[in-house]
């Protein structure tokens, strides 16, 4: 068997209420320390300075208490059911691997535009990836945006996804990290690709 696509030791340990717990954790430290933020907060120039970490603690630190909020009630969600499909151990990697390298990408897009002042900071590069592969494994579940409008998954992904893409292109909703969103998306889409050996497409249109 490819070693690569060598699955773990099925096992389920509700790894998603633990990283929102360091979530929870990492926002009251930096409520308490606001200068906290800055050492975990992804920036290119003290990256350059050695703060490697910044790539790991970038996605557990956030901006305000709705950032927090609604990052945490999505993978909620939205993860403790990929993780139960995945297992614990996949899904740690899965979140983890995509986070970073959208992290990582956004770094060489800040650091070739001059982008030196951005601070990243927030889990939802990481959940784009999560909703990606919510959408595979369930798409025939139903989500109610807002708790009004109802949207298989898939088109909530696919949405969303778009609506990233245009903001990008448009500067709509600046300040927001566009690109570090579809940049998760696209490294759960290769993560599907690689490891699994599925293409997402085929269910994300029913064609599975």
């Amino acid at each position: 068997m490819n070693l690569i696509r060598k699955p773990f030791r099925y096992r389920y340990d509700n790894v998603v209420l633990y990283i929102i717990g360091i979530n929870v954790l990492v926002y009251i430290m930096q409520r308490i320390n606001p200068r906290f933020t800055s050492y975990l907060a992804l920036n290119p120039i003290l990256i350059q300075h050695g703060f490697y970490w910044q790539f790991v603690t970038y996605m557990f630190a956030h901006g305000g208490i709705s950032h927090i909020l609604f990052n945490m009630l999505a993978l909620f969600i939205f993860g403790a059911q990929v993780e139960r499909r995945m297992g614990s151990k996949e899904f740690l990697v899965y979140y983890l691997s995509t986070g970073i390298l959208a992290g990582f990408l956004s770094f060489v897009i800040y650091w070739f535009t001059g982008s030196y002042g951005v601070f990243l900071l927030g889990a939802s590069g990481a959940l784009f990836a999560v909703q990606l592969a919510y959408a595979t494994f369930f798409p025939d579940s139903v989500i109610y945006l807002w708790g009004i409008l109802p949207l298989k998954a898939p088109i909530m992904v696919l949405g969303f996804t778009a609506l990233e893409l245009f903001s990008s292109v448009t500067g709509f909703r600046s300040g927001v990290a566009h690109l570090t969103h579809l940049a998760g998306f696209a490294f759960g889409w290769i993560y599907f690709l690689v490891r699994f050996g599925a293409n997402p497409w085929k269910y994300l249109i029913g064609k599975k």
